[in-house]
């Protein structure tokens, strides 16, 4: 009896072990079949997404920020008083001139919103012939990288092509009608006292800070599409800004 019970626990044990080895195989077939991978990029498409972000950013911030209050109401980007006038509000508040220092302010503000509304075209020109080498170094350079190299790189064409822009811009909200009694009043008072006159130029001021504002906001839509998955509205963003390890 006892010879043919060896026999039979022999062949069971067989079995059961062929069973775990065939398991494992099973489980690790179902392990490699079922894991995503991430899709390979090139550096093209990441260059592409590179782009379309930013557009996607520029699109945002022009649409935020070319609406009555869009500089004025935020405190990030609203346009102060020029940093090498400010001995003319000083004293233009000590004259009681309190009312048209505050239209002056209202107004640089409306005069950079109103500049803004044709700011599109020209950051996506730049944006379009912004020539990038390594699209992965921008990729995986962090937080507002891209906003960064669009800024080290267009900089001074943009400066060149929005000028105009915020010249008719300035004259369509009559800011100068705001600031001539203020500097002639006291460009007057220096005459008589012979103090430094001071005249700054608003054209180049408001350019100036109207693209600084632009940047600033373009820099949060980045972040934006980087971090949140929502955000990336397009295939392309998802497959470039998921890759972000």
């Amino acid at each position: 009896m006892k010879k043919n019970i060896l026999p039979i626990v022999a062949f069971c044990s067989i079995a059961l072990f062929t069973s775990c080895d065939e398991l494992k195989q099973a489980a690790n077939t179902i392990s490699t079949t079922t894991t995503p991978t991430k899709p390979q990029l090139t550096n093209d498409e990441v260059i592409s997404g590179l782009r379309e972000a930013l557009q996607v950013g520029i699109k945002n911030s022009v649409n935020l920020t070319s609406v009555t209050d869009g500089f004025l109401k935020n405190a990030d980007i609203r346009l102060p008083f020029p940093a090498d006038a400010m001995k003319v509000k000083q004293k233009a508040l000590d004259w009681g001139l309190t009312s048209q220092v505050e239209k002056f302010e209202t107004t640089l503000n409306r005069a950079a919103e109103e500049a803004t509304k044709e700011a599109l075209p020209i950051f996506a020109n730049a944006i379009t012939n912004m020539s990038v080498k390594d699209g992965f170094a921008i990729l995986n350079g962090g937080n507002g990288a891209a906003t960064k190299f669009l800024k080290d790189n267009t900089s001074s064409q943009l400066v060149a092509a929005f000028s105009p822009k915020v010249k008719e811009a300035i004259s369509k909200v009559k800011l100068t009608d705001y600031w001539n009694p203020i500097i002639n009043k006291y460009n007057s008072a220096m005459t008589i006292s012979g103090g430094e006159k001071i005249n700054p130029d608003l054209n180049a001021y408001v350019t100036d800070m109207a693209i600084k504002g632009l940047f600033h906001m373009v820099e949060q839509e980045e972040n934006k599409i980087r971090v949140d998955p929502m955000a990336r509205v397009t295939d392309l963003l998802a497959k470039v800004f998921g890759s972000i390890k």
